[in-house]
């Protein structure tokens, strides 16, 4: 299926209003979230993980975008507001902000759909045609033109895309189970024996946390659900599992239209899912592809200066292999190989830094050795640190995870930094 199938796809791009959720906590990242929200995590160099659905949403011709925030939201409104303010509003054309801000309540947002249900009023007052509701927390390139459509082509009243993961990791998913037509008829939430997906017994369909909802359907949705005590009012767990046996719900395979393979599409959820997806892009040939002029991702980017490599003395040279380097880093006589590095961090002489993912305005000092590290925005360390090598004498300072990963934060070197 492409676009060009679907001559109808701008116009329903034009009349859809997308509302990403992005006030989730993401505490399986530990202390990364500790000051921020997950959706504002870094990632890939010079993005926020918040980035990936609004891009999609630019580069699918959506427009009308609201982002709905709760935990610890400063730093990621922070960053709407600069980088995501720019749209045209003469065209009505907008990215805004949607605060918890007890609309319709005492309470914060409680779960998915009531995050919804607290702003249907000024949903209401944009008047769409259908409701795309994203997850803001994925990293992931998709043309939701494209699931629009076939939101339409089903006649569905809601529509869950989905994509396929092995059986044996199901656990981690909401996992759908489709007919032959793909039909959602069952829904469970991290299960331990899913059934598989028709004509594959390895592979289960996982929801990706995107719907796309008659506007009308979803109002009448909302209502029920905010007046059951007993619901939860989340999407996954209450209100699909109650809606499959008498409503056109369906499952789209999000798969790439050219070749029918399954596209990119990580939840960097854990320390080792972020670590992994950062030095992914370090491949010769990644499978996310930054470098992709025709579905570019966009972000909030500083005036900086360009990466400075400087000294060329007998072991004492400033160099990079392998590596992503971001504006405004200076690595100064000091070897980074395999890691990728964010802007504005200095590496000084005679430090080596491995297989890390270094986030923004991090000082590395002299003789300093790092591997297998992630090291938080602001963190300084002092001449002579060693993290890597000894994961026991790492684990009483640091966090190290189940892959051996050990996460570094201005906390833990007793260094308060809270700029998020």
């Amino acid at each position: 299926m492409t676009n060009d199938q679907y001559p109808n796809v701008t116009r329903l791009t034009r009349d859809t209003l997308a509302l990403v959720l992005a006030g989730g906590r993401g505490s399986r990242l530990h202390e990364l979230t500790q000051w921020r929200a997950k959706p504002a995590v870094f990632f890939g160099g010079k993005f926020r993980i918040i980035d990936f659905p609004l891009s999609n949403c630019v580069n699918s011709g959506i427009r009308h975008i609201s982002v709905l925030t709760q935990y610890k939201a400063h730093s990621l409104i922070r960053h709407l507001v600069r980088g995501w303010s720019t749209f045209q509003s003469e065209l009505g054309e907008f990215v805004e902000v949607m605060p918890a801000s007890q609309r319709t309540s005492d309470s914060w947002y409680t779960g998915t759909a009531d995050a919804i249900h607290q702003n249907l009023d000024i949903i209401k007052s944009f008047n769409p045609k259908h409701v795309l509701v994203l997850s803001g927390d994925h990293v992931y390139k998709m043309d939701y033109g494209m699931l629009l459509s076939y939101h339409v082509e089903k006649q569905a009243q809601m529509t869950v895309a989905c994509v396929e993961v092995p059986r044996e990791h199901a656990k981690e998913f909401g996992v759908m189970t489709v007919n032959e037509d793909f039909g959602v008829v069952g829904f469970e939430e991290k299960p331990s024996n899913p059934k598989p997906l028709p004509g594959s017994e390895d592979s289960v369909l996982a929801s990706m946390g995107n719907y796309v909802f008659d506007t009308d359907f979803l109002y009448q949705l909302l209502e029920e659900d905010a007046a059951n005590p007993l619901s939860g009012h989340d999407f996954g767990r209450d209100i699909i599992p109650s809606i499959i046996e008498n409503e056109a719900v369906f499952a789209y395979r999000f798969r790439d239209p050219v070749t029918g393979d399954q596209p990119y599409w990580r939840d960097v959820g854990t320390l080792d899912s972020f670590y992994e997806a950062n030095m992914g892009l370090l491949d010769v040939t990644p499978e996310l592809n930054l470098y992709d002029e025709e579905w570019p991702i966009l972000t909030h980017q500083r005036q900086l200066p360009s990466a400075k490599f400087i000294f060329q003395d007998p072991g004492r040279e400033g160099k990079a292999l392998d590596s992503i380097i971001s504006g405004a880093c200076i690595i100064s006589g000091a070897l980074v190989r395999h890691s990728l590095l964010f802007s504005r961090v200095r590496v000084q002489s005679y430090s080596e830094v491995t297989d890390s993912v270094i986030l923004p305005e991090v000082t590395i000092g002299r003789n300093c050795r790092i591997q297998r590290a992630i090291i938080d925005r602001g963190c300084e360390l002092p001449d002579g640190t060693v993290i890597g090598e000894d994961l026991a004498a790492d684990l009483k300072k640091f966090r190290v995870t189940l892959q051996g990963v050990v996460l570094v934060t201005p906390d833990m070197l007793g260094q308060r930094a809270h700029g998020e």
